[in-house]
């Protein structure tokens, strides 16, 4: 396209309105062919750097521009012929959301003539490739099918992330040079830091300003101004990945995983706020039990903002959803009215009501001690858990932020470690 691509003054320029005013004045035709033109609007981190690369890393902050990358890495891959490619997602559900059919994914990046057909769990060419979509929660799907290609999203957040990354591996080697590309918002995890280190990945990295233009003022202003220069605003925002904070109770590789089991006494611990309007501390509420001597924590369901009603609805669910022994409640914030809370929705649910009486990293330290000897486990799915264990301060907070999680976990361990019940039960 010679006309509109080469001759605009505005692409590419730092005015979202600006572009869409300039496209207003061509033909639909044209419109259509510079819209689907991926390399006239792309920024240059964004195209597939040069080099004998065999991983492109990409870590981005939040709405950075990382997964239309992704999405049109394998559109230029499907549209040259090379195929099979893996479509790898933390879960198939999550990957076809936002890899094939999310705002940034492979439909909406693809003229609507030259879209793919998905077909249950596959991507189909009109030439004939291929998109094999993958869970990586589920590791062993990767056996057995081949790729000449991977995008790999969010690869920060995987559950049994190295497991499934080793797995793909064996699986791409079709075509002359097999390659990948990981899309990921950058979390310490032992995976990240593995490609890092490796000599055949090359890392692009791109902040959530870079891509501002296409991005809702009323995320610029309350989300980016809020978290700009914190430690969590520096991963979600600039890209940057962050370790471990000198002298913190927790570190990333404390956190091992749960393989599953039967467990003993259940309980739902929460932590409430001592206020429930828009601007309080959420309401922490961590369910976990107690497996052997050690314990398993289970599921992070704490709100933000949290109405009292709501939070001792959602903690009474949890309470009948895992048949739990008990309900414990801190009742340092409101006493006997968290545990009248909790009656209105249910007056047998069994509560015990614990006090603080020492600050927090004191109450945090044996709990920590725990997880250091390797008697807490957590299942797939509690990274704002360990996000916010892993900055948690000796200031008592957590980023500058009240540590909801973090104290509704230490409850429910230290009231699982004190006591053990004879019963059993799965989940």
């Amino acid at each position: 396209m010679t006309s509109a691509a080469s001759s605009s003054p505005v692409l590419k320029s730092s005015s979202a309105a600006e572009e869409a005013g300039w496209a207003e004045q061509l033909s639909e035709e044209a419109a259509a062919e510079l819209y689907f033109n991926w390399r006239v609007w792309a920024r240059d981190k964004q195209l597939p750097p040069p080099g004998d690369w065999i991983t492109w890393l990409l870590m981005g902050g939040r709405g950075s521009g990382k997964s239309r990358a992704g999405a049109e890495w394998v559109r230029g891959l499907a549209g040259e012929g090379i195929g099979p490619i893996a479509l790898v997602g933390e879960t198939m559900t999550e990957a076809i959301a936002v890899m094939i059919e999310g705002p940034s994914g492979i439909m909406a990046v693809t003229p609507r003539g030259e879209r793919p057909k998905l077909r249950g769990t596959t991507l189909h060419w009109s030439n004939g490739v291929e998109g094999i979509i993958l869970g990586a929660a589920d590791p062993e799907r990767f056996r057995g099918p081949q790729f000449a290609a991977a995008w790999c999203d969010e690869v920060g957040k995987w559950p049994n992330a190295e497991a499934a990354w080793d797995m793909l591996q064996f699986g791409l080697r079709l075509g002359d040079r097999p390659r990948q590309v990981a899309t990921t918002t950058p979390r310490p995890t032992k995976l990240l830091k593995r490609l890092l280190a490796e000599p055949t990945t090359i890392v692009s990295r791109m902040t959530t300003a870079e891509n501002k233009k296409h991005l809702a003022q009323s995320f610029l202003s309350a989300v980016v101004a809020r978290y700009r220069g914190s430690v969590l605003g520096r991963q979600e925002l600039e890209g940057e990945l962050i370790e471990d904070l000198p002298g913190a109770l927790w570190t990333r590789d404390m956190f091992q995983r749960w393989p599953g089991g039967e467990l003993g006494r259940v309980v739902v611990a929460v932590d409430p706020p001592a206020t429930s309007n828009a601007n309080s501390d959420g309401c922490g509420i961590i369910v976990a039990g107690r497996m052997g001597q050690a314990v398993v924590v289970l599921r992070d369901l704490t709100l933000k903002p949290a109405a009292p009603l709501a939070w001792a609805s959602c903690a009474v669910e949890a309470f009948h959803a895992h048949s739990a022994d008990c309900i414990v409640a801190e009742g340092n914030q409101g006493g006997e009215m968290v545990k009248a809370v909790i009656a209105q929705v249910d007056a047998n649910a069994p509560v015990r009501m614990v006090h603080a009486t020492r600050g927090k990293w004191v109450r945090a330290e044996p709990v920590a001690a725990l997880y250091a000897r390797g008697l807490v486990t957590h299942a797939a799915g509690l990274t704002a858990l360990e996000d916010e264990m892993c900055t948690f301060g000796v200031d008592g907070a957590a980023d500058g932020h009240s540590p909801d999680r973090v104290d509704a976990a230490v409850w429910a361990v230290t009231d699982l470690m004190g006591v053990s019940g004879p019963r059993v039960r799965g989940w």
